[in-house]
């Protein structure tokens, strides 16, 4: 069906919206200047309640639809939050924050849900209650996870709860998603390594980490390739390895290790940093020194409610027409979102962005002519899970 007369109306407003909080990125929970903005427009449309503060600088705001039966709350989501990186877009409406951009979409998610939230705080059509949920510090601050212990499902009573993300290389209006894991779990290591420095000349009155920290690196890559079931996808990467001298002929004392883990299994997460352990002790008493592993727990596995993503396909589909949604290929990304997925059933679904630069790129710009399609999927949610009687 074609995008609703009222939603392609607001097509030029919401741009706009999306364009200053463009201009105007912040960091992490940094998001004074967009909560503020987001929290006074929720206010103009006529929201039945907005509050501020919930998980440091997330807003979130309740509409009440025309009737309430069954007593159930659906919670759409988007994230705030920008990069710490340098736009290079050469756009009218770029960065004037210098080291940040909108470089993932957010600005783009925000516009579309505060598109959203006008449209239903209009027309109400629907039996039940709208919770819309504007997050801070997605990118790598855990905002999801805040807001959920400051009491963000209990305290609006959510049922379920969806979110959108825009996709650069999938077709204009194309949506796309998969029931099950979507994206990684997002966890963090680092490995210190303490030995005996000395001179290059003489090995023998060394300890040397540099030779601990190589065989450390190779047995590293074995937790996967030797102790996860083949079929079930991770993947372990050594990021960074340093020692402590920068000298030719210095045999240095310590060296540092840092990676990243990733898989699409819970069981899988929970294996590897037992096994990270095992091999780090055992490589450094092999040569005489010791290891310190510290080990961080960041983003769950994203895993779609199968029903949940079936409601998402549905939507999406009389949104764009029969079709336009496809299955989402797997990928090794992560997304805090899982946090909510943990506390609640719900999906995410993919929206094409067109063709343009990649996520996290500093070319990276959100295409506008994207939002309509993503306010009426958001709505249709609302009208689709909660018709009027």
């Amino acid at each position: 069906m074609p995008v609703k007369n009222r939603i392609a109306n607001l097509h030029e407003e919401v741009a706009g919206w999306r364009r200053d909080i463009h201009e105007n990125p912040e960091i992490l929970y940094e998001t004074h200047r967009t909560s503020a903005l987001v929290a006074e427009k929720l206010k103009s449309f006529g929201c039945d309640e907005v509050v501020s503060g919930i998980g440091r600088t997330g807003v979130v705001a309740v509409i009440r639809g025309r009737s309430d039966t069954v007593g159930r709350a659906i919670g759409l989501r988007a994230d705030m939050d920008a990069l710490p990186m340098q736009e290079q877009t050469g756009l009218a409406h770029a960065s004037k924050i210098d080291g940040a951009m909108h470089a993932c979409g957010h600005d783009g998610h925000t516009a579309m849900l505060l598109g959203a939230a006008k449209y239903l705080a209009e027309t109400r059509n629907f039996d039940g209650t709208a919770v819309v949920i504007f997050q801070p510090a997605e990118e790598g601050g855990n905002g999801a996870e805040a807001m959920c212990k400051d009491g963000l499902m209990e305290r609006f009573g959510i049922n379920e709860v969806y979110a959108i993300h825009n996709a650069p290389g999938l077709e204009l209006g194309k949506f796309a998603i998969r029931p099950g894991p979507i994206l990684a779990s997002v966890d963090e290591f680092t490995l210190t390594l303490q030995g005996r420095g000395g001179h290059a000349a003489k090995p023998q009155e060394t300890v040397d980490t540099t030779v601990m920290m190589s065989h450390i690196i190779c047995a590293l890559q074995t937790v996967m390739s030797r102790n996860v079931d083949p079929v079930l996808q991770g993947v372990l990467s050594v990021t960074s390895a340093e020692t402590s001298s920068k000298a030719f002929n210095v045999i240095p004392d310590r060296a540092e290790v840092r990676g990243t883990v990733r898989t699409h299994s819970p069981e899988v997460r929970a294996l590897i940093p037992e096994r990270l352990q095992a091999i780090v002790d055992g490589i450094a008493q092999t040569f005489g020194g010791t290891a310190d592993l510290s080990f961080h727990l960041g983003v769950p596995v994203t895993i779609n409610d199968d029903a949940a993503a079936d409601f998402a396909r549905l939507a999406a589909e009389t949104v764009s027409g029969a079709g336009s949604c496809e299955e989402v290929p797997l990928a090794m990304g992560g997304e805090d979102f899982s946090f909510m997925l943990q506390e609640r059933p719900g999906a995410m679904i993919r929206l094409g962005n067109g063709p343009s630069a990649g996520l996290h790129h500093p070319e990276y710009d959100f295409n506008d002519e994207a939002i309509p399609t993503g306010i009426s999927w958001f709505a249709e949610m609302i009208e689709q899970r909660m018709p009027v009687a």
